[in-house]
């Protein structure tokens, strides 16, 4: 997900407390979970300022007065969000808008299936905080007067904002319908410094050249006061780009990790071919191409402005370019060396290290079977990509500073591809299933697009399980899946039809219990009858098979028949027909495979 690099701490009060911890300790949010043998203000005081967020279950008086000799500002205080010992209520007490609190508040919600008690005037009027909502999009923020602008936003909602880079799919959100207006010292949305309120979308890279062994200090000295020159901003920097043969220089490593930009390195053949308006005979020589800072700038800009697959944001036509040309700085006094800097503007912005593509599946309909994961997960996205069916059986969970991306039904290379563009900007995207996504679902193409990435680029990928149709139908009809089974596609749409039928054979020869996904259409509507042909060669035509439709939504449907008497007509794309093995049995309406304990047989 989305989170910087410090730490979430948790602490509780009175016995209660310690289910609910472990709770979220298990959910993955709560890095260390205090002691019972510790005292808590010693031990909070001792992480305060390291923590991103504490967690606290207990009162909220009590935790008031434990944080109270521990604050400072905002600025720099962790979130602190309150959790009671049974879970109903979630309550963001510190830092509900810039360190996060409210979104926090609303994951930790979600995973345990509580109330958020959100009390800001933001979430209250469902507006975007305006002080907080790039967070989520990627980007840094910078100074301002950030509370005479919130003052002023309550008073008069609507965001007068002036924007030069960064995604502009906030501007689609529900809880941004207020806005746009254009008075540019209100808020500013881009790479420079200067008046008014200012969010900055990782968006320059910065071209370094440099000398062997050239001092750290020379490289600092001018990536500060060329980013100055031109009043840049150091938040809004994505990342450096190099020669290949600068991949070992120790300055330029150790600048990449003071200031945690990552590192693109290009060949000499590669900067080469990039026009720049400053070429050097003698870099020439000496690299073997006449530009290392601008070209690798221009480059890497321009790499980051072109998604690996056509996708379907808001991309623009407009090259990357040059914001500061070649600058030189020479060793001072005590230092070695000599470097060469540049600054270009990416179109796009770029930070995969930022974001996270979570693949989640809706289940079969119902919002009561997702996990408490799944739910954490669309909880924490700011985007979420799918099927507008897909998407409808989730929106009573979706937010107002959420947006929603529809697609249709067969373009999931184009959703997997739009999804994980986002995430490598530095969004955490919800890529929204059927069922269980690693089953029938997205998460092997959008895994398959992942993996070509090369590694810098990739953000981070998490498949969150859910409940496929299969569970579902077994657990309406009984217990039919006590013993082995398998399920089977019988749309040919992807798959030879061939293939699927060695597989159906090769499920009938091994006595599975066989769930048949796609089992029919108006334009295949004869495979199915093939298939219980096939796997009526190897059990007899009494066999129960379920017949389960729309599962669970309104029109949902479960009858039973024998392979014999399967009313083929009635079945549809909205079907699963979940064949039984030998064993298998109807009794008082139950479909049961016994699975043969010790002491029970097969028969």
């Amino acid at each position: 997900m989305n989170t910087e690099l410090r730490r979430i701490v948790g602490l509780g009060f009175g016995p209660a407390a310690g289910p609910m911890l472990e709770r979220l300790r298990r959910g993955g949010l709560l890095a260390e979970v205090k002691g019972p043998e510790e005292g808590s203000a010693d031990w909070l005081a001792a992480r305060w300022s390291g923590a991103r967020a504490v967690v606290a279950v207990g009162a909220c008086g009590l935790v008031t007065r434990l944080i109270a000799p521990l604050i400072a500002d905002k600025d720099s205080d962790p979130a602190v969000v309150v959790v009671d010992p049974d879970g109903r209520f979630v309550v963001p007490l510190l830092g509900i808008h810039g360190a996060g609190g409210d979104r926090l508040g609303q994951e930790i919600a979600a995973l345990i299936g509580g109330q958020a008690v959100l009390t800001g005037a933001s979430a209250s009027g469902s507006r975007l905080p305006l002080d907080a909502f790039g967070l989520a999009w990627g980007w840094r923020r910078g100074r301002g007067d950030w509370r005479t602008l919130m003052v002023e936003e309550a008073r008069s909602p609507g965001a007068l904002h002036h924007q030069e880079s960064g995604t502009r799919l906030w501007l689609e959100l529900e809880a941004a319908a207020a806005a746009p207006g254009s008075v540019p010292e209100a808020l500013v949305i881009g790479p420079r410094s200067g008046a008014g309120c200012r969010w900055h979308p990782p968006s320059l890279w910065l071209g370094i050249g440099c000398e062997r062994n050239t001092s750290l200090g020379v490289l600092e000295r001018l990536v500060d006061e060329g980013l100055a020159s031109q009043e840049l901003a150091g938040e809004a920097v994505a990342g450096l780009a190099s020669i290949d043969r600068k991949g070992d220089e120790p300055a330029l490593l150790a600048l990449a990790e003071r200031r945690g930009w990552p590192m693109r390195l290009y060949d000499s053949a590669t900067l080469a071919a990039v026009s720049v308006p400053h070429p050097s005979e003698a870099v020439a020589r000496e690299m073997g191409t006449p530009s290392v800072a601008e070209a690798a700038a221009l480059q890497a800009a321009f790499q980051a402005s072109s998604p690996q697959a056509a996708t379907l944001t808001d991309t623009r036509d407009t090259p990357p370019r040059l914001l500061l040309g070649k600058r030189i700085e020479r060793a001072a006094f005590g230092e070695r060396g000599a470097a060469t800097l540049a600054v270009a503007l990416a179109e796009r912005q770029w930070a995969p290290q930022r974001g996270h593509l979570h693949l989640v599946g809706s289940g079969p309909g119902p919002i009561g079977l997702l996990s408490g994961e799944a739910r954490q997960a669309l909880a924490a996205a700011t985007v979420w990509v799918g099927y507008g069916l897909y998407l409808d059986l989730l929106e009573p969970l979706r937010r107002p500073d959420q947006l929603r991306r529809e697609g249709r039904l067969t373009e999931e290379r184009a959703r997997c591809a739009e999804a994980l563009d986002l995430a490598r900007q530095g969004i955490d995207v919800a890529l929204i299933s059927s069922g269980d996504s690693g089953i029938y679902g997205m998460a092997g193409l959008a895994l398959e697009l992942w993996l070509q990435l090369p590694p810098l680029d990739r953000p981070g990928f998490t498949v969150h399980p859910g409940v496929s149709a299969l569970q579902l139908a077994a657990a309406r009809a009984g217990a039919p899946l006590m013993h082995d089974f398998c399920t089977i596609s019988l749309s040919d749409r992807l798959t030879p039809w061939e293939v699927i039928e060695r597989r159906l054979r090769g499920a009938a020869s091994g006595d599975f219990v066989v769930a048949l996904y796609n089992p029919r259409s108006l334009g295949r509507p004869w495979q199915l009858g093939r298939a219980l042909e096939l796997l009526s060669e190897d059990r007899p035509s009494s066999i129960p098979v379920l017949l389960a439709r729309q599962l669970g939504r309104a029109d949902e449907c479960l009858s039973l028949h024998t392979l014999h008497t399967l009313p083929q007509e009635q079945v549809d794309m909205l079907s699963l027909v979940l064949v039984g093995n030998s064993t298998t049995k109807v009794q008082d309406g139950r479909m049961v495979t016994p699975r043969g304990y010790p002491g029970s047989a097969l028969v």
